[in-house]
């Protein structure tokens, strides 16, 4: 199965906005589950002795997070003990990111920034139309990797969330 083939299923999906998709070929088998609003999670499902990868939430410790807002790399173990968990906000269309409604207008979130459910982080623009990027997590802004005005792909990662 090919990477265009995974991209042709999962825009059959969400066009039929199917809660759930299940496919086996040539000894993989490939589970789609409709999770958050506007989210798809894909499993691979245990098939033909294929062993299965799990996806988990990161852990980290508080000074790990502090490399992770510097942009340096993240240690694989805590010296302190203490771990949080980062979620990661990612783009859901291709266009162009824009932290602030206008230019001059102060960002919508900075890196220590608090924030809710629902609250905007940025804007996308595609196709001269501006769409909103709202959170789906309670937190803190600890890493926004893209800067002002760049251009973003789909699936690509905008901010590092620390829960809670």
């Amino acid at each position: 199965m090919e990477f265009d083939d995974i991209k042709q299923i999962l825009d059959l999906v969400r066009e039929h906005e199917l809660a759930e998709f299940e496919l086996e070929r040539d000894g993989l088998k490939v589970r789609i589950k409709k999770g958050a609003p506007g989210h798809l999670l894909v499993q691979p499902a245990a098939a033909a002795g294929v062993p299965v990868i799990a996806a988990a939430p990161v852990s980290v410790s508080s000074r790990e997070v502090a490399a992770l807002a510097s942009g340096t790399a993240v240690a694989a173990e805590s010296d302190e003990g203490e771990s949080l968990e980062l979620a990661v906000v990612k783009s859901p269309i291709v266009g162009t990111f824009y932290l602030a409604p206008e230019p001059g207008a102060p960002p919508f979130v900075e890196v220590g920034a608090r924030v809710r459910k629902g609250q905007v982080l940025c804007i996308i623009e595609a196709m001269k139309l501006m769409n909103e990027i709202e959170s789906e997590y309670e937190g803190e802004i600890v890493k926004i990797y893209v800067e002002n005005g760049q251009p973003v792909q789909y699936g690509e990662r905008l901010f590092a969330v620390k829960l809670g």
